[in-house]
């Protein structure tokens, strides 16, 4: 009895060691220990910040909650010790004394329109991680716009396979204050799709990233608000249909099958682009659903979502959103899924278990939906 207590005490300063580790995120740079994470999801931060007389954490959806405890070591470090922070991938940085700096420990993000910190809580989930599958690209192109006046950059992923035969294309736009890198740096977009494709889960696509603004000199001085944000998704859909489409079927090996989805104000614009040309696109993707230019009596008065219930096509229509999201979003998810019920038009709707308006929503989205597409 007297070595079972000695072993159960043995096991138990065990087990408390090693679920009182950290490990560092894999969003640290190389050769950098912090920020670190333990199993619980509580994080602790330390950067170098000797002449500052306050630092305080911040951050994006899922860091809005966190609570911390801030102190200064004599070597002029800060260190930050967080309650647990819930699941996903979370822009933050440090306000150091009233001004906004990033985590020089980190790499940088394009997220809340410039370069920001990211910290990675894992999930458990391997579906993003890169596996020892055969890899596809992505490269990097663009266009001359007549509509926006100038060059377009985007990027395009290409499966291993590209080449022995022709694919269908997934237009796929990011959210706001975010650019063409969000999919394949934060979506991890390269391991999502390479590895759907090694397990048969999905057909293989060429996905284009194309940059969710679309105006040209006189309309970018516009003030930044609702009317110019349907300006611009209007003309989007004029680059896309006039020249994103003919550029990429001229240049790619492309089959006629396209669908097109989106993220926050991208899932905005897929819809819009969508539904104006439901016979031209089997499927519409809305990940954490917005719209614009309508109100609570004609929400969708710049969306001509009626268009689907006349086409013969019948796109398939995806929503997903994340639980934990704002009641915005929840709201905006919830008025189209409505208007789909009262006219009867089929859909998929997904809920992203834990997590907030941020990446890891839109990574399960995006695994969901192209399961779904070009069957």
């Amino acid at each position: 009895m007297q070595n079972f207590k000695i072993l159960t005490s043995i096991l138990c300063f065990y087990s408390a060691i090693l679920f009182s580790q950290y490990t560092t995120s894999v969003t640290a740079t190389k050769g950098k220990d912090f920020p670190k994470i333990d199993v619980k999801g509580n994080a602790e931060f330390k950067a170098y910040f000797p002449d500052a007389k306050s630092v305080v954490l911040e951050g994006g959806d899922g860091m809005k909650n966190v609570q911390s405890s801030v102190t200064k070591d004599k070597n002029g470090f800060w260190n930050v010790s967080t309650s647990p922070i819930d699941v996903g991938f979370h822009y933050y940085w440090f306000n150091v004394d009233g001004k906004r700096t990033n985590d020089p420990n980190t790499q940088l993000y394009f997220g809340y329109g410039q370069p920001t910190s990211g910290i990675e809580i894992p999930s458990g989930e391997d579906f993003f991680f890169a596996k020892n599958v055969k890899q596809g690209k992505i490269v990097d192109d663009q266009l001359d716009s007549k509509i926006t006046l100038g060059k377009r950059n985007f990027k395009v992923y290409l499966p291993s396979n590209y080449g022995k035969k022709k694919l269908p294309v997934l237009y796929l736009y990011h959210g706001t204050g975010e650019d063409i890198t969000g999919w394949e740096k934060q979506g991890y977009i390269l391991n999502i799709l390479d590895n759907l494709f090694a397990e048969n889960k999905a057909k293989e696509m060429i996905v284009v990233m194309d940059y969710g603004v679309a105006l040209n000199p006189e309309q970018e001085k516009w003030p930044d608000n609702s009317e110019r944000t349907v300006l611009s998704a209007k003309n989007l859909d004029k680059i896309v249909m006039q020249e994103l489409i003919p550029y990429i079927e001229n240049k790619y090996s492309t089959n006629s099958k396209k669908a097109i989805a989106g993220l926050s104000r991208g899932s905005f614009q897929a819809m819009l682009i969508g539904v104006n040309h439901p016979e031209v696109f089997s499927a519409i993707g809305s990940f954490s659903p917005v719209i614009y230019g309508g109100d609570q009596n004609h929400p969708f008065k710049e969306l001509s979502i009626n268009n689907l219930l006349k086409s013969k096509q019948k796109p398939i229509f995806f929503m997903g959103i994340g639980e934990k999201e704002e009641a915005r979003f929840l709201d905006f998810n919830k008025t189209i899924a409505n208007y789909l019920d009262q006219n009867k038009y089929p859909y998929t709707q997904y809920q992203s278990p834990q997590t907030y308006h941020e990446w890891l929503t839109w990574r399960r989205c995006l695994y969901q939906f192209a399961q779904l597409i070009f069957r």
